[in-house]
């Protein structure tokens, strides 16, 4: 679940393939997000709280409009559970970490996936840092932090 960034929304997601908004103010759900084809595991808000984000088990990622729960783009790209989103900043790029091992990264004017980052275990973290050029992707035992314009990889630490 997450809050959308005035908090006045509360994203929630659920096994039975929807994703729920509720208004903060009035402590009442409005809108139910309707359109995956598995359990919701994950959902993010865009920067400017437009948008919202939200990833499967089946590896689909739905983009809604936050304020009227319409149903955007369907983003396609990872074969299995979308374990974390994370907006970048300027809102320009979503992250998507998965159960596939891989952290892509879209381009949210094309709808396009323009990065792909692989790691060796099941992504179950990804952020960005606040300014927007750095990437966090945290498997269970690694954390590594990539340049989000290059890909490169910048650090990697394992855990014992």
């Amino acid at each position: 679940m997450v809050f959308s960034p005035d908090n006045k929304i509360l994203a929630t997601t659920s096994a039975d393939k929807t994703v729920r908004l509720w208004d903060m103010t009035a402590g009442r759900e409005f809108a139910t997000l309707k359109g995956h084809p598995s359990d919701v595991y994950t959902v993010a808000f865009s920067p400017d709280g437009k948008r919202l984000a939200s990833g499967d088990s089946a590896g689909s990622i739905k983009l809604w409009d936050a304020a009227t729960g319409k149903q955007l783009a369907t983003l396609k790209g990872q074969a299995v559970r979308i374990t974390s989103l994370a907006y970048s900043p300027d809102g320009r790029r979503l992250a998507t970490g998965s159960t596939d091992q891989t952290v892509k990264l879209w381009d949210m004017e094309t709808g396009q996936e323009v990065i792909t980052l692989k790691h060796e275990d099941h992504v179950w973290h990804v952020k960005f840092s606040p300014d927007g050029k750095t990437l966090a992707s945290g498997t269970s035992r690694t954390v590594s932090l990539w340049r989000a314009a290059t890909a490169q990889e910048v650090l990697a630490r394992t855990g014992k």
